[in-house]
């Protein structure tokens, strides 16, 4: 497996460089930009500035759209070009595809459209899975559209074909933390009926395959209990960014105070209010947009 992972790593690092050669003149202290369909991706931004504090960082969450994961794949495939064709023009040197639903179904169609690096969650999470798994028995948890995709699914055969895959979309989980309800009895009751299948298969290993799963990770762990491994794809996201950033020499300088900007397309009251809830630190302003 591991002979596998290093094969695939190379290959990515090998597209990476080719997106490089091929004109792209991102400087160091160009920003790096992030986006999710509403919060979620807050989860994914806690770890980029965690291991990479000097990086000025763009961030969009399109909570005028959110969830995206009940859309049809034209319709997300078209949302996702939108926000990255904004990324293009604010000269970004990388995008963090900070969207289970959006890795899932538009990575795969724009990852070689833009000259930047993409960096998606299918992956990593993935590789972090097979790593923890002891019994090879793999739960996913995550939008319908990332569920039908079969995105975790093919990916994790394709590293280890006899691991088995168990998946349960849970369509009720982002409109609830969108709506601020984290630790209340009735997101406690639906979690535990969208566990329920998973864990009477014996998983060992749950990937929270959407980033505002991750809020919820306080009442997933205490229904999965301590014998099930969960797995946030957010770090392992992030440490391949920090990768394929230090690779090309693009990381900004240890002396740089960096400088976050956050962009929403619906209301940035509603956006301001939740964010600094769930954030690991304070979001002082965010600027309204369309795209």
């Amino acid at each position: 497996m591991n002979s596998d992972i290093q094969k695939i790593k190379s290959d990515k690092v090998v597209s990476y460089s080719k997106k490089i050669e091929d004109g792209s003149k991102s400087e160091k202290a160009s920003p790096i930009g992030v986006f999710d369909s509403g919060v979620g991706g807050l989860s994914v931004l806690s770890q980029i500035t965690r291991l990479l504090p000097h990086e000025d960082i763009i961030y969009i969450a399109d909570t005028a759209r959110v969830p995206y994961g009940g859309r049809p794949d034209d319709e997300i495939i078209k949302i996702n070009r939108e926000i990255l064709d904004h990324f293009e023009k604010a000269k970004v040197k990388a995008v963090v595809m900070a969207c289970g639903t959006s890795s899932s179904i538009a990575y795969p169609v724009l990852k070689e459209k833009y000259k930047f690096p993409i960096i998606s969650l299918i992956r990593p999470g993935a590789k972090a899975a097979l790593d923890k798994t002891h019994n090879q028995k793999i739960g996913v948890i995550a939008t319908l559209a990332t569920i039908n995709s079969k995105a975790y699914e093919g990916t994790i055969h394709e590293l280890k074909d006899t691991a088995k895959v168990l998946s349960s979309p849970c369509p009720l989980f982002v409109p609830m933390i969108e709506g601020g309800f984290i630790e209340t009895d009735e997101t406690r009751k639906i979690a535990v009926e969208y566990l329920k299948p998973l864990l009477k298969e014996g998983i060992d290993t749950l990937i929270l395959g959407c980033t505002h799963y991750p809020h919820l990770v306080k009442v997933l762990s205490s229904i999965a209990g301590p014998n099930v491994a969960l797995v946030d794809p957010s770090e392992y996201a992030a440490n391949e960014l920090m990768e394929v950033l230090g690779k090309h020499q693009l990381l900004n300088s240890k002396n740089h105070k960096a400088k976050y900007s956050y962009l929403v397309t619906g209301k940035v009251e509603q956006f301001l209010e939740l964010g600094n809830k769930l954030f690991s630190r304070p979001i002082a302003s965010a600027k309204q947009i369309k795209l």
